[in-house]
């Protein structure tokens, strides 16, 4: 094995280097894992999960005649746990890399894991979805999780190239839009219902409708959101008593969540906008 020499930047054999310390030191920046970088790798974890336990505990049990015609309650509720662990993940790495030190693969890290865990995993549920439910369509079900994956890649690269006013995000951010698509799924509403819900949800993504970031207050109501929503999972999961309609309340809040917080950054806006109105007339007068 060789390293990169990082004073003139060629190569060395290992066996010259008798320190690990200074193994350490010759290792590229590039390639030096953070704390912040190890909860990314969780989250991109979590979303891998997410699509195995939507396929060995849904999928294969429905191909092999084991299913009940419906979302295996068990292994849809771990998958959508999963994505939201993966959240937890996404939103502690960003307040770690503020707070200590991001190393230079971070920001590509994190729209990888971000792809799996927000992309690729809500996608796979609503294909599982419309091939299980008896009363859905393959074949559009399919349409509508590539529809989702990519808004949650052209909004990936997007939020890479684009550059935004402090606090705020441009269209419905992954994680979220990803709880709000399994969310939708897991409302069990007619088939048409559902797939214009999930089409409008990857719409949001993509939109310029604002979201703001969640840090302080939004991001301990956002984290004690979704321990609530893990609670509520697990109650219909083990079938507790009047676990489904808990479930359905959760997921109906998820969406009316979807559709009330945008409102919250508009309003921001409005009044900075009358605030920048009213010191201009003020340095008018003046």
């Amino acid at each position: 094995m060789t390293v990169i020499d990082p004073g003139n930047r060629t190569w060395v054999p290992e066996a010259e280097i008798e320190d690990p310390a200074e193994e350490m030191d010759a290792m590229p920046l590039s390639m030096r894992l953070s704390i912040a970088d190890a909860l990314t790798l969780g989250n991109a974890t979590c979303g891998f999960m997410a699509v195995y336990f939507t396929t060995t505990g849904v999928l294969i049990p429905h191909l092999t005649g084991n299913g009940d015609g419906g979302m295996a309650r068990h292994s849809a509720a771990t998958a959508v746990m999963l994505m939201l662990l993966a959240s937890v993940f996404d939103l502690f790495d960003g307040l770690v890399a503020r707070k200590l030190r991001s190393s230079a693969m971070g920001a590509e890290l994190d729209n990888l894991s971000d792809l799996i865990s927000f992309g690729l995993a809500p996608a796979y549920f609503v294909l599982v979805w419309g091939m299980v439910t008896n009363d859905a369509h393959q074949g559009v079900s399919a349409l509508a999780g590539i529809v989702v994956l990519l808004a949650v890649v052209l909004r990936l690269a997007r939020f890479s190239c684009v550059t935004l006013p402090n606090g705020v995000f441009q269209g419905m951010p992954s994680p979220f839009g990803a709880l709000t698509v399994v969310s939708i799924v897991l409302l069990e509403l007619p088939f048409v219902p559902t797939l214009l819900a999930i089409v409008g949800v990857a719409w949001l993504m993509v939109s310029r409708v604002e979201y703001p970031k969640p840090r302080g207050l939004l991001a301990v109501a956002m984290l004690g959101w979704i321990v609530l929503s893990m609670g509520l999972l697990t109650a219909w999961a083990f079938d507790a008593p009047g676990g489904e309609l808990l479930l359905q309340t959760g997921c109906a809040l998820q969406l009316l969540l979807g559709a009330v917080i945008p409102l919250f950054a508009t309003a921001r806006r409005v009044n900075t906008f009358r605030d920048n109105r009213r010191e201009a007339r003020a340095a008018a007068k003046a």
